[in-house]
């Protein structure tokens, strides 16, 4: 079958065969290539800072990407937040919620979860994440068309049979090979040899390009290495002056002392003494001289004031990365350390797994599912989700106490919530363990008792009842395993009054008339039969006093 061309989300036409084509990768002879770029950290000042920031803002953003790259490899303390920041998000759960109850609607959906279950998506959201810290991150999919053993199972759009899947892994695109648009500065586009100045757009149903709405406006001053560059400058000159000054004042200050009748050749093996301690630990020197060690100087503030902007800049970093510094900066055991604050915090988690979901569910599963069953008018939705275990503890524990109330819920909904797939048509499934009623006593069943007289036990069943203790217990749950067909005859009117009204006043004021429509038939006649076997029970659970 010849490939017929399908639509992009412009509304497009592109062929089929151009998914399994490469665009981004690089190269050693091309404009895109991974091994020409310098160091911007290595002899970073604070002109230079703000020339690769002023840049980056113009659109012209290699320098700064290299500087954000460098920051996390140089700096511990921001490499270690950024990356507790990104394990915290790509470690929530992911759930598939399917548009509707619709057969199609849930096929779709099994078919995502099947995508999101893949070993590789876990490792390009580790590779979206890279967009924390420079604004944007790119993942090129390169589909492929794997032939699959049964025929389409659905509509006319997918014609062939086989499906659309991603090949292998997700690919990550160094973020220096796209460059924004001269003119809005939103659009991304790829570098390429086509157009070296302004780039190309980027293919349809090829990329994954997640952008985080850290701040409003231009994108690319969005990353959080932006927002700590100067920082971790300032950071960088400060340890680079505590080391100078360790280097000079670290160790004791070695004073050599000669006499008066010394000449210039003792003066010089003194000299040579003194300076040799500092790496040999010994000399030797004539029995008239001596060398002393003197206390560390000090300037003002002394190693301290290094110490403490260093841990000052550390605490800013963390509050731009984490939220909060508890977890990085807390003491064990007291107020404000680290247990009592998560390691980020949970309004700036939640915005990112909201930011994540609508990430893959525009550039992921809308490609997936039009490739495969063509334009929906609804999609499967990927939910990443930041909530606490208990929350789904509660949820299960509310919905089970409601139900018998008239909550309707559906059941697709909660599978989607608990992440549980619809099962196969094949599948051995859980049940709900069979309530056992214990039957009741019969109406020709006779039981004696204390007084020497037989009593007559009665149940609708026609079940039988001994005249033990738990006779009653019997009773008891035989006559509440039918109570909703009891008292919905009686409470339907004032349902039905109550869906009718629309104040509360209108509700009390009908209520009064209410009284002829309620058919308690059902409820007094086993009232009173529950009575009577409860009377002859009694009786026949007696101790043989009188009858």
């Amino acid at each position: 079958m010849a490939d017929s061309p399908i639509l992009d989300h412009n509304g497009q036409p592109f062929k089929k065969k151009e998914l399994s084509t490469e665009i981004a990768n690089a190269s050693l002879t091309g404009v895109r290539s991974v091994w020409n770029y310098g160091s911007e950290a290595e002899h970073l000042s604070p002109e230079r800072l703000a020339r690769i920031l002023r840049d980056a803002a113009e659109g012209e953003a290699d320098a700064y990407l290299t500087l954000a790259e460098e920051m996390e490899e140089r700096d511990p303390h921001y490499g270690s937040v950024l990356g507790t920041r990104k394990r915290a998000l790509s470690g929530l759960p992911v759930m598939v919620e399917a548009a509707t109850d619709d057969t199609h609607d849930v096929t779709l959906a099994d078919a995502v979860r099947e995508l999101v279950r893949r070993p590789e998506f876990g490792d390009m959201v580790d590779d979206l994440l890279d967009a924390l810290g420079k604004g944007y991150s790119v993942v090129e999919i390169n589909w492929d068309l794997k032939h699959l053993p049964w025929e389409p199972r659905t509509r006319n759009e997918r014609q062939t049979n086989g499906e659309w899947r991603e090949r292998e892994a997700y690919t990550w695109r160094d973020p220096r090979f796209f460059k924004y648009d001269r003119e809005q500065g939103q659009q991304l586009r790829l570098i390429d040899e086509a157009d070296m100045l302004n780039g190309i757009p980027l293919p349809p149903h090829r990329f994954i390009v997640h952008r985080p709405r850290l701040k409003s406006g231009l994108p690319i001053r969005s990353g959080l290495a932006r927002l700590v560059a100067v920082a971790y400058m300032c950071k960088a000159y400060t340890v680079t002056d505590w080391m100078a000054f360790a280097e000079v004042f670290g160790m004791p200050l070695r004073v050599g002392r000669y006499g008066p009748g010394a000449n210039e050749n003792d003066i010089n093996t003194l000299i040579n003494a003194v300076a040799n301690i500092g790496t040999d630990a010994a000399a030797v020197i004539p029995e008239s001289m001596r060398i002393d060690f003197e206390a560390p100087g000090s300037a003002q503030g002394g190693p301290d004031m290094f110490l403490k902007l260093a841990e000052y800049l550390d605490k800013q970093i963390s509050k731009a990365v984490l939220g909060q510094t508890a977890s990085t900066e807390g003491t064990p055991g007291k107020l404000g350390s680290d247990d009592a604050q998560d390691d980020v915090r949970m309004d700036i988690l939640k915005s990112d797994a909201r930011q994540l979901s609508n990430t893959l569910n525009k550039y992921l599963v809308r490609s997936f599912v039009d490739l495969n069953w063509g334009p929906q008018e609804q999609y499967p939705r990927i939910e990443v989700q930041a909530t606490d275990p208990e929350d789904v503890t509660a949820l299960i524990d509310n919905v089970t106490k409601l139900i018998p109330y008239g909550l309707k819920v559906e059941r697709s909904v909660m599978a989607d919530r608990l992440g549980l797939p619809d099962p196969a048509d094949d599948a051995e499934l859980l049940l709900a363990p069979q309530q056992q009623v214990n039957p009741a006593p019969a109406l020709n069943h006779q039981q004696p008792c204390g007084c020497g007289q037989y009593h007559t036990a009665l149940n609708q069943d026609g079940g039988q009842i001994s005249t033990t203790d738990s006779a009653l217990e019997q009773l008891e749950g035989a006559a509440l395993s039918n109570w909703r067909s009891q008292i919905d005859p009686v409470l339907q009117p004032i349902r039905d009054l109550l869906d009718a009204v629309d104040t509360a006043e209108e509700f009390a004021a009908g209520l009064e008339d209410l009284l002829d429509d309620m058919d308690d038939t059902n409820v007094v006649r086993d009232l009173a039969a529950a009575m009577f076997l409860a009377n002859g029970a009694g009786d026949g659970a007696g101790d043989g006093s009188a009858d």
